[in-house]
């Protein structure tokens, strides 16, 4: 892959709304390119995310199971009422944490999946860094110094994640908002989560804050949900989930150079 491939030309015009988001899908499907220049590390890859996977699927089928349960807690108001006026809400509610379940289980399995695979995934990033040239300097520090880095990054985005949750979970029971409106604005919270996640070796290897991140993540809003949706559906299916993971952090790095390198122009552009 090189510096063309990369999309770091010196062209800034920015596209509309729906090419940029075709643009992120593009770019996570680039990521499999790596699959034939280093077949062995996509293999290795795909290791931690089927151990995690069967952790993950094992509390969401718990999770299934006690739905009902769940919903019932979560709307004791509705005890004495008439149906259909009870179902209704109750259907609101398991679709509300339908929503919650989607962001939360998404970020959470790509982060722990990350912790636990970080040599590996750390070997990935680097070898699509030199694919594409002018990679970061290696930052030289031990596992453990790795790992907790990726810990603080963890702990600080599963932060945000909560009161988006919560948000998702009370706009669920708005009525017709909350069975069509919310479910997508789900899976566009967990792949913006994803995205924001799995681009954390390219931002932090050159001291890029996790605020700078989501903003110039968020200057490029739609390419970054057309990247980390297109990353939560698939993630969705068990068995694909590992064949992705790989790819994702190699096509999140292109996501992370993309913008780095626009906004470095942009800023060239401004002074000129």
């Amino acid at each position: 892959m090189t510096a063309a491939e990369d999309g770091t030309t010196a062209n800034t015009a920015r596209p509309g709304v729906v090419s940029s988001f075709v643009e992120g899908v593009g770019i996570f499907f680039g990521g499999f390119r790596l699959w034939g220049t280093s077949p062995k590390r996509m293999v290795l890859g795909m290791i931690p995310a089927a151990i995690v996977g069967v952790v993950f699927i094992a509390l969401i089928v718990v999770l299934a199971v006690n739905a009902v349960t769940i919903t019932d807690w979560a709307t004791p108001f509705a005890e004495t009422w008439d149906e259909p006026y009870r179902s209704s809400i109750r259907i609101a509610a398991a679709v509300a944490l339908i929503a919650v379940a989607v962001v939360v289980v998404l970020y959470a399995y790509a982060a722990v999946t990350l912790l636990v695979g970080d040599p590996f995934y750390e070997r990935i990033w680097a070898d699509v860094e030199r694919g594409l040239g002018e990679a970061p300097a290696e930052s030289g520090e031990s596992a453990w110094r790795g790992l907790l880095t990726g810990l603080g990054r963890a702990v600080g985005l599963l932060l945000l994640t909560v009161p988006t949750g919560a948000a998702l979970f009370v706009l669920g029971f708005v009525p017709v908002v909350g069975q069509t409106v919310v479910p997508v604005l789900g899976l566009a919270v967990g792949g913006w989560f994803l995205a924001l996640e799995l681009t954390g070796y390219a931002f932090d290897a050159r001291g890029v804050s996790l605020r700078d991140r989501r903003r110039l993540l968020g200057r490029r809003r739609s390419r970054t949900l057309g990247f980390g949706m297109t990353v939560a559906v698939l993630f969705l299916l068990p068995a694909l989930s590992v064949l992705v993971m790989p790819a994702a952090v190699s096509g999140a790095t292109v996501l992370a150079r993309r913008a780095l390198t626009e906004e470095a122009a942009g800023q060239l552009s401004a002074r000129a």
